[in-house]
């Protein structure tokens, strides 16, 4: 039961706790942009004007280099696409996830949420929710976590939270500590 002004108690008051990290927006939509745009610029300006980078002796840069430029910035853009711009903006209580994508808000109750994995490879441990019916987001979404700095190997402690969070919701209590 929760307290409201006056010392008034409020028995419904649930606390939304946010889950991803405050750099969210910045990594959906300014790096990708920035990324993106800054090396699409320096790819046609490879092409258009090649006689203004100059190589390692000084002289024009190679002729395989602009190929190379373009490769590199395809890959490296699909990359950046699938990793930044689908990040979700995650808040929890104890009944339901609010998943944001900065424009519209759902609400998605703990009992449908199916899985919970974190990839452990990517510096921001992105997490992916995974759902056992489809929401307007689809089937499962994707959010980067609060930043915790020198633990990069070990697993986000948000990992666990929700899957607690899931067990209380739905009553199960069978999770290996």
């Amino acid at each position: 039961m929760g307290v409201g002004r006056g010392g008034w108690a409020i028995p419904w008051a649930i606390v939304k706790a946010t889950l991803s990290s405050a750099q969210t927006f910045v990594m959906k939509f300014v790096f990708p942009v920035v990324w993106i745009g800054g090396f699409a610029i320096a790819t046609l300006s490879l092409f258009l004007f090649p006689n203004s980078w100059h190589g390692a002796d000084g002289g024009p840069p190679e002729a395989n280099i602009k190929w190379f430029f373009l490769f590199a910035m395809l890959v490296g853009s699909a990359f950046i696409w699938w990793a930044c711009v689908r990040l979700k903006r995650v808040r929890m209580d104890t009944r339901a996830l609010y998943v944001s994508n900065y424009s519209t808000e759902i609400v998605v109750p703990l009992a449908n949420v199916a899985e919970v994995t974190e990839n452990r490879w990517v510096n921001s441990h992105p997490v992916t929710v995974r759902f056992h019916a489809d929401t307007e987001f689809g089937s499962q979404v994707t959010f980067m976590p609060k930043v915790r700095w020198f633990a990069f190997w070990s697993s986000h402690p948000v990992v666990e939270e929700i899957r607690r969070a899931v067990d209380l919701a739905t009553g199960r209590n069978d999770r290996k500590p």
